[in-house]
């Protein structure tokens, strides 16, 4: 760029007679049209009402003038104030000034600035410290991170990215990864890879295909993709099994040891042999009684302390006398093998064995006694069954054995030694990535923690013992989890998925993705979760509503609880990233949810709490009001319940019978609150609707009450949207639209 102020005289700055307009006209104008602000996107003085104050306590009417608000598409994106050379505009009364003007309920920016002529301040309306400050004389210094943060271009109301219908094959040379569309909801396919599905349990496992297909749309071969809560392994396999690099990383060392056991290459003939070898032995020598045991020097977990809340209070106390000797001798035969690979793969079957032969083995009655639950899996606790179940360990291990053998075959052709030099298997937190260098990685597909869902190393407990793997109190205090034995509070969930999302940011290449997997009710992680991610440079690129296989027990327990389900919200890292506006709704938040829900229940003959979840998580990140939606509703269920009908059978919310819509919205501001949410997101998808088809989809979410005329609908459509050849629409730029008629 040219120097701004080339011809200026910055000595004039202290004249008397150089103002505040002076200010306003000789130096922020030019800063303005470099940035590319023009009219109408420029909003002078508006009159803003301050509902707030009191004098004598009295209620007054206080006008507040901000000098310059911007205007993106419907949404405000910054406020600017101008102020005499003389004023101080880095703290004090100023800056209080011109950041109750970017909170006001009509304006709600994410930004704020001032400038005196001889300094600008740049402020994020969450952040103490400011942005950028400097000296007006050296601004050519700072125009790339100024450019980057207010130029028009720098703003977005929600995903910019279409869905794909069709996936088109592209060369390693011609792949354009910015340009790759987000994929639509994938059908879930969890059985049908013997590699994940009976192998091991887990706490929780994402479905192969669905990260097999956001691996290949988002990663090319060779490519090296992570998973920084790496859990069960799948996106670590996947990856390889496309021929991408993998780094999977856990706080958990039974993580680490399933993928590790799971990925050890060996000769399924020498496999086979050692475990027959092995099933004489045990069958032949098998110690009767603990004495016996003892005196044969074979030794299994003692004193291992479980989680509070759990049936019991050791991890021996989990088994029968008959289990612990039976599961102790097994594993001493295990660990006599000499080949390190035979020896992991036989110790991934003892472990899956012990999912199932323990006091807590829930079986299902109507598939049979093997099919069936570890009450960690079913209740997230150690909890003994009221029925116990006396299998038979051998049976039981050889079953688990040949679900071992099927996978290992079935990964042979594409993991094996040579492509095991790809994949990284590391016990790490992932807060600290300090092994993975700078920009070197070109794919993140995770799948962290949701909250106090599930605390995973108090629950893993039990394996962890049997298998000799150490868990510390330094892996307690870093696991991201909220709650569990080490009560960790909401802030310090918080900070760990803040320092996570960070250390992803630094590793990830530019002009790549991060898709992360998330289910969680309370509004404020999702937020957490989007702001920190905007914070650290990301760009918001879209959310995916993505079913996540047969309802689990604990939510057929707790359906209110409990999310069946998931968010996959993805993220790119680009060098001038667009940050999500923050919407003036011209409503409360609460006539946002009831109108958002009813119309959810209108359109689909009744909703899901999941339903109703993601259609609120995604319309607050679009159109900008997750910051409301968190401080008002961080639980929707007793809302939801005190509002609507609840079929349990159905799991469906419904108006409650003989009553009417309760939202009361003027009809032109409900038609336009739907209608700018169709358009955008049609936009987004790259589409332009004819007026059939956006009458197609808005007269199903108007239903309550009377249902408004065509001519109606054409009237705010022609406000907010403009033309494209004789019947199609798309919405008004350049701030040429006021959303909700602010």
């Amino acid at each position: 760029m040219q120097k701004l102020f080339k011809t200026f005289d910055f000595s004039q700055l202290y004249s008397p007679d150089f103002k505040e307009d002076s200010v306003r006209e000789v130096l922020i104008l030019p800063i303005l049209q470099q940035l590319g602000w023009q009219q109408p996107q420029i909003i002078r003085s508006k009159s803003l009402q301050n509902p707030f104050v009191k004098l004598n306590s009295k209620k007054h009417a206080i006008k507040q003038i901000p000098d310059y608000l911007f205007k993106v598409e419907d949404s405000y994106a910054w406020v600017l104030d101008a102020k005499a050379p003389t004023e101080i505009i880095l703290n004090g009364d100023n800056v209080q000034q011109v950041y109750s003007y970017s909170m006001h309920p009509e304006v709600r920016t994410k930004f704020f600035a001032l400038c005196n002529g001889k300094e600008f301040v740049l402020y994020r309306v969450d952040e103490e410290k400011p942005l950028l400050f400097f000296p007006l004389s050296e601004i050519e210094h700072y125009w790339e991170h100024l450019s980057t943060y207010l130029s028009p271009t720098s703003f977005q109301s929600g995903k910019t990215f279409s869905y794909t219908a069709v996936k088109k094959a592209q060369s390693k040379a011609t792949f354009d990864y910015l340009a790759q569309p987000l994929l639509q909801e994938q059908p879930v396919m969890k059985q049908a890879a013997k590699r994940h599905f009976g192998v091991h349990g887990y706490f929780t496992k994402q479905s192969w295909n669905v990260v097999q297909e956001y691996i290949k749309q988002f990663s090319q071969p060779n490519d090296l993709v992570l998973d920084s809560f790496g859990g069960s392994g799948v996106t670590a396999i996947e990856a390889l099994m496309t021929g991408r690099r993998a780094i999977h990383i856990d706080i958990n060392p039974m993580s680490v040891f399933l993928v590790d056991a799971l990925l050890a290459p060996v000769k399924t003939t020498e496999l086979k042999a050692a475990f027959e070898k092995i099933k004489v032995k045990f069958e032949h020598k098998t110690p009767q009684g603990l004495e016996a045991l003892a005196e044969l020097g074979i030794s299994y977990p003692k004193g291992i302390k479980l989680p509070k809340g759990s049936d019991v209070q050791t991890i021996e106390q989990l088994f029968s006398e008959k289990q612990l000797v039976q599961l102790a001798f097994l594993k001493h035969l295990i660990l006599k093998e000499k080949d390190k690979n035979i020896r992991k793969s036989l110790l991934l079957a003892f472990s899956s064995t012990l999912t199932k032969f323990n006091r807590t083995y829930h079986n299902s009655n109507s598939r049979g006694e093997n099919a069936g639950d570890c009450a960690a899996f079913r209740y997230y606790r150690y909890r003994i069954a009221p029925n116990e179940i006396d299998l038979d360990l051998l049976n039981t291990f050889e079953t688990k054995f040949k679900k071992v053998i099927a996978a290992k075959k079935e990964i042979e052709h594409a993991i094996n030694e040579q492509t095991l030099q790809n994949a990284q298997i590391v016990k790490g937190t992932a807060t600290d990535l300090r092994f993975i260098k700078n920009e070197t990685v070109d794919y993140i597909y995770t799948d962290p923690p949701y909250g106090k869902k599930i605390p995973y190393l108090d629950l893993s407990t039990m394996w962890n013992g049997w298998l000799d793997l150490k868990v510390t109190a330094q892996d307690f205090e870093q696991e991201a989890i909220e709650g569990g034995d080490h009560q960790k509070s909401k802030d310090k969930y918080n900070e760990l998925m803040v320092q996570s999302i960070q250390e992803m940011y630094r590793v990830l290449k530019f002009d790549r993705w991060m898709s992360f997997v998330f289910a969680h009710k309370d509004p404020e992680f999702w937020h957490l979760i989007i702001e920190t991610a905007e914070k650290c440079g990301f760009e918001y690129a879209g959310a995916v509503p993505q079913k996540n296989g047969q309802t689990s027990f604990k939510k057929r327990q707790h359906p209110f609880t409990v999310l069946s389900g998931q968010l996959i919200i993805n993220f790119k890292k680009v060098r001038k990233p667009k940050f999500i506006m923050k919407a003036a709704l011209g409503m409360n938040i609460g006539e946002i949810v009831l109108q958002t829900v009813e119309g959810l229940i209108a359109k689909e003959n009744g909703a899901t709490l999941e339903q109703i979840n993601d259609e609120l998580i995604i319309k607050g990140l679009e159109l900008g009001f997750l910051d409301l939606l968190k401080k008002e509703y961080s639980d929707l269920t007793p809302f939801l319940l005190d509002t609507f009908d609840y079929n349990e059978t159905t799991e469906l919310f419904t108006i409650r019978k003989n009553t009417k819509f309760k939202t009361h919205v003027d009809v032109h501001l409900r038609i336009r609150y739907y209608l700018i949410s169709f358009l955008r997101r049609m936009e987004l998808e790259q589409k332009v609707p004819t007026f059939d088809e956006i009458i197609y989809q808005i007269i199903p979410l108007l239903k309550n009450g009377t249902t408004p005329e065509n001519q109606t609908v054409l009237g705010v459509l022609e406000d907010i949207a403009e033309r494209v050849g004789n019947n199609a629409w798309r919405l008004k730029k350049n701030g040429q639209l006021g959303l909700f008629g602010v």
